[in-house]
């Protein structure tokens, strides 16, 4: 099935406030557990930049699961941002996490260089994939982590239109659209693959997480 792309941004306020309330528990909360994973000699304390923030979820679950930890998070829809700051703010995390309108490549984040980057859910969205390659390159300290997860593009739209109805059988009709659309624009692991090369992070490891995810990560050179 070829990729159906669709809009960067999700920055209309009833799509932003559907993606803010949805579940996404068993997701992001596998996000994290990945992370640690993949990474179990982290550092004890640091400051990470989430590209793609979207309403902060998974910033704040991250900031929980490793309490050393700051997070700059980042994201060019400023309907997100609105959710994701009031997020912060019941979780207690204002301290802990900064919030950033930002649109790549052309954000600039608080901090030149990071101890580790991560991005969950952004990649389907970019017309031009390399645009997170190589801003995990240029904000990834030398030997930090890079972690990235996001969809797989399914082999057919039956299959697309199972995967909606499986895990987002509850959810509003718009979360269910913006799913469905998301499985369309997402990219195969070999598409995922080819654009490491090109970016130079051949190195990093790619996975299939599930039935709808990938993995990347891995330490950038020092």
């Amino acid at each position: 099935m070829q990729r159906i792309s669709e809009p960067e941004l999700m920055d209309q306020d009833e799509q932003a406030r559907a993606y803010a309330e949805a579940d996404f528990s068993e997701p992001h909360s596998q996000f994290v557990a990945l992370f640690g994973e993949a990474f179990k000699g982290l550092e004890a304390a640091g400051t990470a930049l989430d590209l793609g923030c979207g309403p902060a979820d998974v910033a704040i679950r991250f900031a929980r699961r490793f309490p050393g930890w700051r997070v700059d998070g980042v994201d060019g829809a400023e309907a997100m941002l609105k959710f994701g700051r009031e997020a912060v703010r019941r979780a207690g995390l204002e301290d802990r996490i900064r919030l950033i309108k930002g649109y790549l490549p052309g954000a600039v984040p608080p901090l030149a260089a990071y101890d580790a980057v991560m991005s969950n859910s952004l990649l389907h969205h970019l017309a031009e994939p390399r645009v997170l390659w190589e801003s995990a390159k240029r904000w990834t300290k030398p030997g930090a982590p890079v972690f990235v997860m996001d969809l797989i593009r399914p082999d057919s739209p039956e299959e697309a239109a199972r995967l909606v109805d499986q895990y987002a059988a509850d959810e509003p009709e718009i979360l269910r659209r913006d799913f469905h659309n998301s499985l369309l624009a997402a990219y195969r692991l070999e598409e995922v693959r080819e654009q490491l090369r090109a970016a130079g992070l051949a190195g990093l490891d790619l996975r299939a997480a599930s039935d709808r995810h990938f993995v990347v990560s891995g330490r950038l050179p020092k």
